[in-house]
């Protein structure tokens, strides 16, 4: 309790006015296991005896800021300082069971409020008005073992709000704990009720997991469940095909390596990187519509990254992700593949330059891609393809020094364009830039004399007749 009043004064100010008016306050849920964690952050949930309007009274004047947007599912919000903090009347709910929507009671009792919730470990609270701990379902000792387990019977807590289910794996993944054996008993059986949630909902929960410190087994936890046939269905698709290089058990197993192999090489000092860690996941879901048995005994996935962006984007995009987290993934998934052309070295630069044109923003997040997907045992094989990734991102460099990469552009720009052929704006002139571009990529840089006499050479064999001079 020291510690906590220590790294959080909030708590203790807010103590003392509830108890001031009467009323008990409590530190609960996810603030209490955080706490016991060393993890506390800036947000913090409490619970009281006290019906919402008292609430708005004991806050009012003390919060920098209040919000009642919550408050017909008696919460109130507030900040102070730089922390918000979330205070909620001791609830008594029940579901209808088919929207998942609660119709919500105030209940009278601690024990009772913390029955409702998802899982023992977010079933503890802190009596700040005694200083006293509260554990009524075990929550230390599961936080202890490792455990998700349910203060409820999992199949009821289940059947209130299917949404728990994938919080479960969420958990598993930032937490890096083990779902009880009745937990996962209870996922299989109930898996199609998520069904119920929304898209939306979804899409948070499932960023949340990716994000997590241990993403991995979050999405085990899903595939092992059948949560994931309706939620991510492509993944647990994968496990039926085996990868090319026969080097893995399937490529199911292969894409979660590729996972924890992306991860580690994430800047340490930056937050998760969403669209790499999705792109690692999902970078092979094409080989199943794409599997092909050779003469001879071989496997072909031709044309995967084609199909597989083609996937990611309409998953993604039922998802809800926003548009830019689908587009740069879908576009990783189109360009992972094509390093494997680079062999020792055979690309011209003109290639080089279109794999950094057609990349583009995405090139740092491409590189660490191609680099986990590198996951063959043999350890000569796995060298010699990481010295020919070196030497590309070597050319990369000397390119870009000589001829500024980053900003290819053709050497005539279309107000050039349209004065040196004498043409209006229209698609005329986009067909002629693009035209220069190609030359750009292939050539490299242009001297004003020679992109104009190939802007002229290309004029004519399109049926364009410049200007006279």
């Amino acid at each position: 309790m020291v510690e906590l009043l220590r790294v959080s004064p909030v708590v203790g100010e807010l103590a003392k006015r509830f108890t001031a008016a009467g009323h008990r306050l409590y530190l609960v849920g996810g603030s209490v296991r955080d706490a016991l964690l060393g993890r506390l952050a800036g947000d913090l949930d409490f619970t009281t005896d006290a019906r919402p309007g008292k609430v708005l009274k004991i806050v009012s004047g003390w919060a920098d800021a209040v919000w009642d947007t919550g408050i017909a599912f008696g919460t109130v919000g507030a900040s102070r300082g730089g922390t918000t903090v979330e205070i909620t009347t001791f609830r008594s709910e029940t579901y209808d069971r088919v929207s998942r929507n609660p119709e919500v009671t105030f209940g009278d009792t601690i024990e009772g409020d913390l029955l409702r919730r998802d899982f023992t470990v977010n079933a503890m609270a802190v009596d700040l008005t005694e200083q006293r701990f509260i554990d009524p379902y075990g929550g230390m000792d599961a936080l202890l073992a490792g455990r998700l387990d349910t203060p409820a019977a999992p199949e009821d807590s289940f059947a209130d709000d299917p949404l728990r289910m994938l919080r479960a794996a969420r958990f598993e993944s930032q937490l890096g704990f083990t779902a009880a054996p009745r937990v996962v008993d209870a996922m299989r059986a109930m898996a199609e009720q998520i069904e119920r949630i929304t898209a939306e909902r979804v899409q948070v929960e499932l960023t949340k997991l990716i994000c997590g410190a241990h993403p991995r087994k979050g999405v085990e936890l899903l595939v092992d469940t059948g949560l994931a046939e309706y939620v991510l269905p492509e993944v647990p698709a994968m496990r039926l095909e085996i990868d090319e290089h026969h080097q893995h058990k399937d490529v199911y197993h292969h894409s979660l390596v590729v996972l924890d192999q992306a991860i580690d090489l994430e800047d340490r000092d930056s937050s998760p990187d969403l669209v790499l860690r999705l792109a690692a996941l999902l970078h092979d879901i094409g080989k199943p519509a794409t599997r092909r048995f050779e003469p001879g005994g071989g496997v072909s996935f031709h044309h995967h990254e084609v199909v597989g962006a083609k996937l990611a984007r309409k998953r993604l995009r039922a998802l809800r992700f926003p548009k830019d987290v689908v587009e740069d993934v879908a576009k990783l998934v189109y360009l992972h593949l094509r390093f494997h052309g680079y062999g020792r070295g055979e690309w011209t630069d003109s290639a080089v330059r279109r794999y950094v044109t057609d990349a583009g923003d995405l090139l740092p997040r491409l590189h660490k891609l191609v680099r986990a997907d590198c996951t063959t045992r043999n350890r000569r094989k796995a060298q010699a393809l990481q010295r020919s990734y070196d030497d590309l991102e070597a050319r990369i460099a000397r390119i870009a020094e000589e001829e500024d990469l980053a900003r290819v552009r053709p050497d005539l720009d279309g107000n050039e364009i349209m004065r040196l052929l004498g043409i209006p704006p229209g698609p005329l002139v986009g067909r002629a830039w693009r035209h220069l571009k190609e030359l750009r990529l292939d050539r490299g840089p242009l001297t004003r004399e020679e992109a104009e006499a190939e802007l002229l050479r290309w004029a004519r064999e399109n049926g364009v007749e410049p200007p006279a001079e």
